[in-house]
């Protein structure tokens, strides 16, 4: 048996498989709002912070691993057949440790903090400008990513930095946590999430020195060495083995970002599956053996979980916005579902673009969402439900469209995450991205965690296996879920985005077509029709 643990923006998942009958036996969620309120979060993020910062306390974190592992030992499942523990993490955050394991900063700097732009800026020009940096580390400054934050500690909290001896990413904590902690747990990263951090070059594999330098020289004294995919970090340490009824020699698999191990949850470990994960932020990802590497800086480019590529579209405003809209108005999901179906798709050229905390792609860390289209006559609940549902998929589908893969030569798009049991969203998916969706089940990236636990465990005991012959038996499609582009509407949502892309770039002082105009011919086809 493998364990999958994911410790994610607004909660803690665990997932134990059976390899030999591929078969999930246990599920198991913490959420931090609720399970651990003595941290003050809302959605899992401290409630209450200045504009742009977002940030956790990660001894939240371990406190969810702790009372997720004590729920195992609890609910009959034989804890010592547990060969491997592998963990998911949200990408990015910055945990800072000083040289007793103590917390030399006692917040982390999360994925979706828009405060260090400027460091960002910083760091951009000390390379030379963004070719430059692409050159250097394959991809494009971002808030969201490690480099800034430890920038940004540089900068204003130089104490906290000189205290710091190490600087993990979430997972490499968690797992340094599992390995023993403050005795002797293991300093580790992988190539995933090393890509995470833009300051190690998955195309190379390498750290740019020129990077790390512009920050501080001795900054890499502070980050653990990166090493392989498919080999153990350690073992689990033996006061938690004893403590939660796990075995002694329960390896510890290196994990990945929880978008490396939700396109393993997902089967996304071959060419042509595009994976898109539906949370706090939208995501699309496909495996490629080759590496990526946009011009522009608007794809990440990431190693995957397994040794290959996973070149990932990220937008940070998602499930944000229809949360909220569903709070505001006291609607349950199956009440969306039905308001926005007697809204007519493109919603008569209401359009919105959803960009409420800023956004990642495309780089604009201070927006603000923008209402268009929206006349005296359109003030009511229906329209705005759908211009929130439309806004969101065309921002996600605007995105996608510097990803390196023809849709066309895509058989359908594999959907995981909270949003995709939504039909609603499913359909409009299928509908503005013009492909063939369907919902995955089980628990995405925990389950690739499990499942990368499993393949390193069993290279570990000389019987290594591809990954596919790992993973395939555990991909369950929810055929019930599939949605087909519907034809009838293939020319309106073409329209649709075509106004969006409009928009956006105006927004953003590019050159695009006239948004009025497209609007006038978008509500004319309609007419016609």
């Amino acid at each position: 048996m493998f364990g999958g643990l994911d410790v994610s923006t607004q909660g803690c998942k665990l997932v134990v498989i059976d390899l030999e009958a591929a078969d999930v036996i246990h599920v198991d969620r913490v959420g931090y709002d609720e399970d651990l309120p003595q941290y003050g979060t809302r959605d899992g993020v401290i409630a209450d912070a200045p504009e742009g910062v977002s940030e956790s306390d990660p001894r939240m974190w371990i406190d969810a691993v702790e009372m997720i592992l004590a729920r195992l030992a609890s609910s009959g499942v034989p804890g010592d057949r547990i060969g491997a523990l592998g963990v998911s993490g949200q990408q990015h955050g910055l945990v800072a440790l000083d040289a007793t394991g103590g917390l030399a900063r006692p917040t982390s700097k999360l994925w979706n903090d828009f405060s260090t732009a400027e460091e960002c800026a910083l760091l951009t020009a000390a390379v030379g400008g963004v070719d430059e940096m692409i050159a250097e580390v394959a991809n494009s400054q971002r808030t969201g990513y490690t480099a800034g934050k430890i920038y940004h500690l540089v900068r204003h909290e130089p104490e906290a930095y000189a205290r710091a001896a190490t600087l993990f990413i979430v997972k490499d904590f968690v797992n340094w946590f599992l390995t023993g902690g403050v005795d002797g747990g293991v300093r580790a990263m992988e190539p995933g999430d090393a890509s995470g951090t833009a300051l190690w070059n998955p195309a190379t594999g390498r750290w740019s020195e020129r990077l790390l330098s512009a920050i501080d020289p001795g900054l890499a004294d502070k980050l653990p060495p990166v090493g392989s995919s498919d080999r153990p970090i350690g073992r689990l340490a033996p006061a938690l083995a004893d403590r939660f009824g796990l075995a002694r020699d329960c390896l510890v698999a290196p994990g990945s970002g929880d978008n490396m191990c939700a396109a393993v949850g997902t089967g996304n470990v071959c060419e042509g599956v595009v994976t898109i994960s539906l949370g706090t932020s939208g995501t699309a990802g496909t495996y490629r053996e080759e590496p990526f590497v946009d011009p522009a800086g608007e794809i990440a480019s990431y190693r995957d979980a397994t040794g290959g590529y996973l070149p990932l579209l990220c937008v940070s405003n998602l499930a944000n916005g229809y949360n909220e809209l569903l709070r505001l108005h006291g609607l349950t999901h199956d009440a969306f579902d039905e308001i926005v179906e007697a809204v007519p798709p493109a919603n008569d050229g209401r359009v919105l673009i959803p960009w409420y905390a800023g956004e990642r792609t495309p780089d604009v860390p201070n927006a603000s969402p923008i209402y268009f289209g929206f006349d005296l006559e359109s003030l009511e609940l229906a329209p705005l439900c759908r211009a929130v549902l439309e806004g969101h998929v065309l921002n996600l589908h605007a995105g996608f469209s510097g990803m390196p893969i023809d849709l066309r030569r895509v058989s359908e798009m594999r959907l995981t995450g909270g949003l995709a049991r939504s039909p609603g969203w499913c359909q409009t998916i299928a509908d503005v991205f013009d492909t063939p969706v369907v919902r995955v089940a089980g628990e995405g990236a925990a389950l690739g965690a499990a499942l990368t636990a499993a393949w390193v465990w069993l290279a570990d005991q000389g019987r290594a296996a591809p990954i596919d012959q790992v993973v395939d038996p555990f991909v369950k499609l929810e055929g019930a879920s599939r949605k087909d582009p519907r034809a009838e509407h293939r020319e309106v949502y073409e329209r649709l985005r075509q106004l969006y892309a409009a928009l956006s770039g105006r927004i953003r002082g590019l050159e695009s077509a006239d948004p009025f105009e497209l609007r006038a011919a978008l509500l004319g086809s309609r007419s016609a029709s």
